[in-house]
């Protein structure tokens, strides 16, 4: 959901990224910076105040971060004064669509202009960041006790495969703000009227998909992310991967046309061929989230927080009708959920005083406090369900905040971000935009029909090792 890359132009080589990043940002191409005017609501900043630091050591700094516009980030943006309020340091926010913000932080970061202190940064790329040194790693500002008081803080409480995905070489380079799990979302009352259950593996998947299927009806088995791109069917595809028992190679070879890619990939065509609406193959998870809320949908397997299309009492027609589980198992174990989040690195171009200004925002907007704020204590209508933190996952504010999202919502998400993760679910190499790319069109070219399931990945495998080669 959150992680959408979308289908684009390549992406540039390294050397001309970094030429094309100083003119790009010289040109005004990085977008106009926006800052919040909303007043800091009543809530007083004694909880950061009790942290063991001084708050306004970079007093007088100026620093903006980048964000996608989404109700996630929204929340966070409506508490803009408050962090200026307790730290003295002027915070801005540019707000860059999903479909940009890694091209423009890239461009932004190569060529070390320092136009965004942070950035929501996807975790595939953090590879390609450290790799050119572009980001600081983040253990230097967790050990400095005149920056960080851990007892406050808890790093430690935050999900732990989103911490892992944003770390390269057991160092974290950036921190989780907010993220995802995928789960396997089903009508609970038409499960019930058919006599089935909760799929526990990818067999039963399908059997219970046979099972709802009317296309004369418009009613239909299931649906998956069929659209093309890194982080679109590359979203759903690795996890089933997995399930497979398959990998991404070893020693600095990528590995994409195994006997369990195949199978993989066959299992994927073959399902949404039989069970599927014809259109799925172009579809990305908005899409399925509206077929489902319009009850043309028997199940999907996508991010929690689609629950929240799902369940707008405005639009949907299938409230209180919704229930989740788990992956289901693959022949060879458990499928992966996707571990996604968004998370924030500090921009290795900054000067000292910049970094610890962007630290301090970063403790400030990935510490509990703020978290809950953004959250079950938000005031307005979107309560964030991508919390960063296992303690507020588990915590009774938080489910009450989330019972109106189905049975078995939070333990289902738990179970998977606890038990279904692994952190090389996709390729975590600095080369991943373009191999992303390039396999998101090979599994797609397989599922419209275009190449059989081994033809498209031998064709991406070929594609792939030129790409490794530089």
């Amino acid at each position: 959901m959150r992680n959408n890359e979308t289908k684009g132009p390549a992406k540039p080589a390294r050397r001309r990224v970094i030429k094309q990043g100083a003119a790009l940002s010289a040109a005004g191409l990085l977008g106009p910076v926006l800052s919040s005017s909303v007043f800091a609501q009543g809530d007083d900043l004694a909880p950061y105040k009790a942290a063991r630091i001084n708050w306004r050591q970079a007093e007088g700094q100026e620093i903006t971060v980048a964000v996608i516009p989404a109700s996630y980030f929204e929340n966070l943006i409506s508490l803009q004064p408050q962090f200026e309020a307790l730290t003295g340091i002027k915070l801005r926010f540019e707000k860059v669509p999903p479909g940009q913000i890694r091209q423009k932080a890239v461009l932004d970061l190569s060529s070390k202009t320092g136009t965004y202190a942070s950035h929501a940064s996807d975790p595939m790329y953090y590879p390609l960041y450290v790799a050119n040194k572009w980001v600081e790693p983040l253990d230097t500002y967790l050990n400095d006790a005149s920056l960080t008081d851990k007892a406050w803080f808890q790093f430690d409480d935050i999900i732990k495969a989103w911490r892992d995905a944003n770390s390269m070489n057991s160092k974290p380079y950036g921190v989780p703000y907010d993220g995802e799990v995928t789960v396997q979302v089903y009508r609970k009352d038409l499960y019930a009227a058919k006599g089935l259950k909760a799929a526990a593996t990818l067999d039963e998947l399908v059997a219970n998909a046979k099972a709802l299927n009317d296309p004369a009806n418009r009613m239909y088995g299931i649906a998956l992310r069929g659209f093309a791109g890194a982080g679109q069917n590359m979203y759903i595809y690795p996890s089933i991967l997995k399930g497979f028992g398959g990998n991404w190679g070893s020693g600095g070879k990528v590995v994409v046309n195994s006997p369990q890619h195949v199978a993989a990939l066959t299992w994927y065509v073959d399902t949404l061929t039989a069970y599927a609406p014809p259109a799925v193959r172009n579809w990305n998870w908005p899409d399925i989230a509206d077929a489902f809320s319009q009850g043309t949908l028997g199940t999907y397997v996508d991010a929690h927080s689609s629950a929240a299309v799902i369940n707008n009492p405005e639009k949907s027609k299938v409230v209180g009708k919704i229930a989740y589980a788990t992956w289901p198992k693959g022949p060879a174990g458990q499928c992966a959920t996707s571990i996604w989040n968004w998370g924030f690195p500090i921009n290795a171009a900054l000067n000292d005083k910049q970094k610890k200004a962007t630290w301090l925002f970063i403790q400030w907007a990935a510490c509990a406090e703020t978290q809950a704020r953004t959250s079950w204590k938000f005031a307005g209508p979107a309560k964030r369900s991508g919390i960063n933190r296992v303690s507020l996952w588990k915590s009774p504010d938080f489910a009450a905040a989330m019972k109106g999202m189905g049975d078995n919502f939070i333990p289902a998400a738990l179970d998977s971000l606890e038990h279904d993760t692994d952190v090389d679910w996709r390729p975590r190499v600095p080369q991943w935009p373009a191999i992303g790319d390039t396999m998101g069109t090979a599994v797609q070219a397989a599922l419209v029909g275009q190449k059989k399931p081994k033809e498209a990945l031998d064709e991406a495998q070929a594609r792939i090792d030129q790409i490794m080669k530089g």
